[in-house]
């Protein structure tokens, strides 16, 4: 009798933390669409078909994008598993669209940790969680390899000239990320010493693997960025254009928020490095919104259903 009523509560609690997570992530996404105060819903509606986004060419090649974007992250985990886990590649691309799901609602999409380990048994949950950390370490310095070339490259073309005390913290800031990057390597990504009792040693070929996977997903994207950037007729050279987008993520790694809100951020940002080439503020929002749901909110959609077909072993 205690066992059957215990089993059934864990039944009942599972269910209710998989119902909130999806209704939660529909309802901030929805609030988050219809409740925009600098961009509103007919505005966006209107923005996109004055540009035809919806012609035949533009959506294919928007949707081959995002599908790529996140062929590419579900192939960097399910490299990452295999090395302690072999699982089907349909397996990995269930559980990222679950934890992305999960993520969007959890500051830095922290969930997204919880939400894959969840899938393994208790005995390898540690190690899933630094690998975990491993795959987005790496996504981390392919942001920073990009940005910090992009940054510069855009402080010196629209010679935008710092004071002192401001150069001396971007250089402070560079040097921080190198030496960041050397210490991730030596000591977390090579060693693991960092990450006693979540201890995965990979090869140098292996992390060499995942970084070549996390920088062609950077690079899809930004170059989904600059496609819309196309389609909005907005009038920006290529190198330009990709050392202003390398310079917005750059930025925006490094501050701290809720997953769902991460538009909002991206698209201050992109207004104030987008305004040095005279672009209007909507068409930046415009397609910092876009961005947001093509690789996102779509997603998204797609992981709820498997939060809901989640099964978590409750029988223990």
């Amino acid at each position: 009798m205690y066992n059957s009523l215990s089993y059934k509560s864990k039944q009942f609690f599972w269910l209710f933390i998989k119902l909130s997570i999806v209704f939660g992530c529909a309802f901030f996404i929805y609030f988050k669409l219809a409740n925009n105060n600098q961009l509103k819903i007919t505005d966006l509606q209107l923005k996109m078909t004055e540009n035809n986004l919806f012609s035949f060419k533009n959506c294919l090649f928007l949707s081959i994008f995002s599908i790529f974007n996140w062929f590419l992250e579900i192939v960097k985990w399910h490299t990452l598993v295999n090395f302690i886990s072999k699982i089907s590649f349909f397996t990995a691309l269930k559980q990222s669209l679950a934890a992305l799901t999960t993520s969007l609602i959890t500051p830095n999409r922290i969930g997204e940790y919880g939400a894959k380990a969840m899938y393994f048994d208790k005995n390898i949950r540690k190690k899933i969680l630094s690998l975990n950390l491993i795959g987005n370490l790496h996504q981390l310095f392919a942001t920073c390899l990009f940005g910090v070339l992009g940054l510069f490259y855009f402080l010196n073309t629209q010679q935008i000239h710092l004071k002192e005390y401001l150069f001396s913290k971007l250089l402070l800031f560079v040097v921080i990320i190198v030496l960041g990057s050397v210490f991730v390597w030596k000591y977390v990504l090579k060693k693991q010493k960092f990450l006693s009792g979540f201890k995965v040693v990979l090869k140098l070929r292996q992390h060499l693997k995942i970084n070549l996977v996390a920088i062609a997903r950077y690079l899809v994207f930004a170059h989904q960025f600059y496609f819309l950037l196309f389609i909005f007729k907005v009038d920006v050279t290529y190198v330009n254009a990709i050392s202003a987008i390398a310079s917005i993520y750059l930025i925006s790694s490094f501050i701290p928020m809720l997953s769902l809100f991460d538009a909002v951020l991206k698209s201050s940002v992109a207004i104030f490095i987008f305004s040095y080439f005279k672009v209007a503020e909507l068409t930046i929002l415009t397609i910092t919104t876009l961005m947001w749901i093509l690789n996102f909110v779509i997603p998204a959609i797609f992981g709820s259903y498997f939060v809901l077909t989640f099964k978590p072993n409750i029988a223990k």
